[in-house]
This record gives C-alpha cells, sequence and structure tokens, in this order.
C-alpha cells in the first residue's frame, strides 16, 4: 500500500518538472472536448425529466451520412488532441469510444437508441478531465485493455461483413436460378 502511495506521488512529481507550458497546452484541449461533448451528448433536455441528449442519436437517424457526420466531429477532436500530445493510451482510450459508437450506430434503429446512451463525446470529456487532474504513465494493464476491446471489435466487424458477404451471395443465387 505505501508503495502505491509513493509511486502515485512520484508520478505527480515527476508530472510537476514538467514545464507549465505542457500542462496548459493539455488543459487547452478541455474547453474543445466539453463543448463537442455538449453539443454531440448533451443540448436538449427531454422536458420534465433530466435526461439529455445531443445531435448525435438525433444525425444517426439519417441513414450512412449521419454516422459518418458524428464520427467526423469526434475524430476532429481526437485530432486535435494527437497533436497536443496526449499520451497515447488515452488517445486509444478515446479512439476506442468513437469506433464503438460508429460500429454500433451502423445498426438502424439500434444505433440511434445507443447513441443516446453510450454517449462517446461525453466519455472523452470525462477521459480528458481526469487526466489534467492526476496524470498517470499508462501500465501494461491499459495497453492489453484496448487491445483486447480493438481485437474483439475488429472480429465483431469482421464476422458482420462475413455474414452480409455470405447472405447477399445467396440472395444472388436464389436470383439468378429464378
Amino acid at each position: 500500500m505505501k508503495s502505491q502511495i509513493d509511486d502515485r506521488k512520484a508520478k505527480i512529481l515527476e508530472w510537476e518538472v514538467l514545464p507549465p507550458e505542457e500542462k496548459e497546452r493539455r488543459a487547452s484541449l478541455e474547453p474543445l472536448f466539453k463543448w463537442v461533448a455538449v453539443i454531440m451528448d448533451g443540448l436538449l433536455r427531454v422536458p420534465g425529466t433530466k435526461f439529455r441528449f445531443g445531435l448525435n442519436p438525433i444525425i444517426d437517424f439519417v441513414p450512412v451520412i449521419g454516422d459518418v457526420s458524428a464520427a467526423f466531429v469526434s475524430v476532429s477532436v481526437l485530432i486535435c488532441a494527437v497533436s497536443r500530445g496526449l499520451p497515447k493510451i488515452l488517445l486509444a482510450r478515446m479512439a476506442l469510444n468513437i469506433l464503438i459508437n460508429e460500429l454500433i450506430g451502423m445498426i438502424p434503429v439500434l444505433g440511434s437508441a445507443f447513441a443516446f446512451w453510450f454517449r462517446a463525446n461525453t466519455r472523452n470529456y470525462d477521459l480528458l478531465q481526469r487526466h489534467i487532474e492526476l496524470p498517470s504513465r499508462s501500465r501494461k494493464s491499459d495497453w492489453i485493455f484496448v487491445g483486447t476491446i480493438l481485437g474483439l471489435v475488429f472480429i465483431i466487424v469482421f464476422a458482420g461483413l462475413l455474414v452480409t458477404f455470405l447472405l447477399l451471395q445467396s440472395i444472388a443465387n436464389l436470383l439468378a436460378r429464378s
């Protein structure tokens, strides 16, 4: 327990040794991430409730273009974060949130419903806030987790493409026999 506290203090001290400009540069991302999270995930409120939603689930109702547009906004902010030198593991987690939102968003109706709940931009904003408050170095377990999730997403996407291909092939065969 004591070694964990010492490690945490060392990490905090290590971060404080960095020039203040570096901390300010990373913190300057906070308003951008907050703005995108509010617009895309929390702009509107259902009257009489505390439930909020943004443009993301609304845009998702437009087939193909909606999903791509919402992902474009999220990825644009992520590119800005890359240019500010955020840690790669943090960027990987943010990219994973965007990827999950995009993949499930491709499913008609279910994808839009998922966007009401998942709120990828808000999750990314929360990740950035935690990083600014208490920056920490990535651990091997972080990379294993992200790698595992990305691997599962890849398998799911590949399986979906395979099923779609087989289904289209079956339909083509039925039409050819007619």
